[in-house]
């Protein structure tokens, strides 16, 4: 016999079919959660095998995807290259890290890193320790929260090395640098972009380094050139060129007692305490303390409780500025003393010009009062003044002048490295502008 349904026993039906579903979706999601997570540990554990396992040559491809990882990665072999699908395809996050201070620690030469994404470590994203011949592409480290003081120090970060080059990558978020290459030597950084980082790019201690064609914006400082004391080496003989610097003005958001954090929100380009430095060709603007600023160790606030080494030279020597394009800035200087300077001189509405100093000579080395020709910053670069804070004196004697800073310095020759076949495809047109 044929059974009719009536209404109320529909209603009763569909109702049933209703729980019965509803009772099966939170199974579903926890079932699917379970599997993205026995998912992501055996892509940590593969990987971690890998870096192990790698040999002289050999090449571990990142598939594309977001991948969770919970520990820091380690590589210790030569002659190995890391490969993702794309920096918008891979990406390695360790948001919810629980071991190892860095994302990816490398101790290795002939090393290449390209085409992915690392998010959100604990501590430094990507770090390379002592290696030679490293090649970095294509390659992004950020913090994903935005800038906070509990992200980590550095993104890009290769330290005591040699023969290094960085291009077509970016780094967001840095609590300190995002781009950062220190007490190394033969160093390119090139086509890359630094963004909401306190430095955006920073060179520290390095010799022989060639920054350009780089993008720094909203970051506290846009490109540093720094010399600390007390490390394994003094740095000099670096080129900012051809690089757009723009809207630096972030609020310094470094850790207490970081060298950067000293560095004050809207510098365009800085030199600090560093030698034989060629700016020339960039567009620089909107820096609201300075387009650029040349300072020595004195002005900074990282004084070291150990004392600094007898070698340390706090002094910059040798800072030649030229053809460069400077557009606004200088209108709002962070801190109360360059505030009130810049009201003194300039007026409520005025702003300082683009390259400021902070004045401090060495008395040692000056002839009749005079530095040294060799030593001296030298700026050709059109109408564009040099303010003299005269930080000696906390101010008192400013000076605004053009004249006194227009001499020239030899030029630094390109940098060169093995790895990099067009070495010499893309010279540098690194001679003085008219005017």
């Amino acid at each position: 016999m044929r059974k009719f349904v009536t209404p109320v026993s529909l209603a009763v039906l569909s109702l049933a079919m209703l729980l019965s579903a509803c009772s099966k979706t939170p199974d579903a999601g926890a079932d699917a959660a379970k599997t993205s997570s026995a998912d992501d540990a055996a892509f940590q554990k593969n990987l971690q095998e890998q870096l192990l396992d790698a040999k002289a040559g050999s090449v571990i491809d990142i598939p594309a995807g977001k991948h969770h990882l919970t520990s820091g990665l380690t590589l210790r072999v030569h002659g190995v290259t890391i490969r993702g699908a794309g920096m918008e395809k891979t990406i390695l996050s360790f948001k919810d890290q629980a071991s190892g201070p860095e994302g990816l620690l490398v101790y290795a030469n002939d090393f290449t890193i390209e085409n992915l994404t690392i998010e959100d470590t604990k501590g430094d994203g990507l770090k390379i320790n002592d290696g030679q011949n490293i090649t970095i592409r294509g390659v992004r480290v950020q913090w994903t929260g935005g800038p906070n003081v509990t992200n980590g120090a550095y993104g890009i970060y290769p330290v005591k090395t040699t023969n290094v080059l960085i291009e077509d990558s970016a780094a967001i978020g840095a609590s300190d640098a995002g781009i950062y290459v220190g007490q190394s030597k033969n160093v390119i950084v090139r086509r890359n972009r630094a963004e909401q980082n306190v430095a955006g790019i920073e060179i520290e201690n390095t010799i022989d380094a060639d920054v350009y064609e780089n993008t720094a914006t909203n970051n506290t400082g846009g490109i540093l050139v720094f010399n600390m004391p007390n490390l394994s080496q003094a740095g000099y003989g670096t080129r900012v060129y051809k690089n757009k610097v723009f809207a630096n003005n972030l609020g310094n958001f470094a850790a207490k007692g970081a060298a950067v954090a000293s560095v004050p929100a809207g510098s365009g380009i800085v030199v600090n305490s560093n030698s034989k430095v060629e700016i020339f060709d960039n567009d620089v603007s909107d820096s609201k303390t300075a387009n650029v600023i040349i300072s020595s160790y004195f002005s900074t606030g990282y004084f070291s409780d150990k004392g600094v080494s007898k070698d340390y030279d706090p002094y910059p020597r040798a800072i030649y500025v030229y053809g460069n394009r400077f557009k606004g800035g200088g209108d709002s200087p962070d801190g109360l003393d360059l505030k009130a300077l810049k009201i003194a001189m300039f007026g409520l509405n005025g702003h300082f010009p683009d390259v400021i100093w902070d004045g401090y000579v060495d008395t040692k080395t000056a002839v009749n009062g005079a530095i040294p020709a060799g030593d001296r910053l030298c700026v050709q670069n059109g109408d564009v003044t040099v303010l003299n804070v005269d930080g000696p004196n906390k101010y008192k004697n400013p000076t605004n002048d053009a004249a006194a800073y227009r001499c020239e310095l030899p030029k630094l020759k390109p940098v060169t490295i093995p790895q990099l076949s067009d070495n010499s495809a893309k010279p540098a047109d690194n001679a003085p502008a008219k005017g």
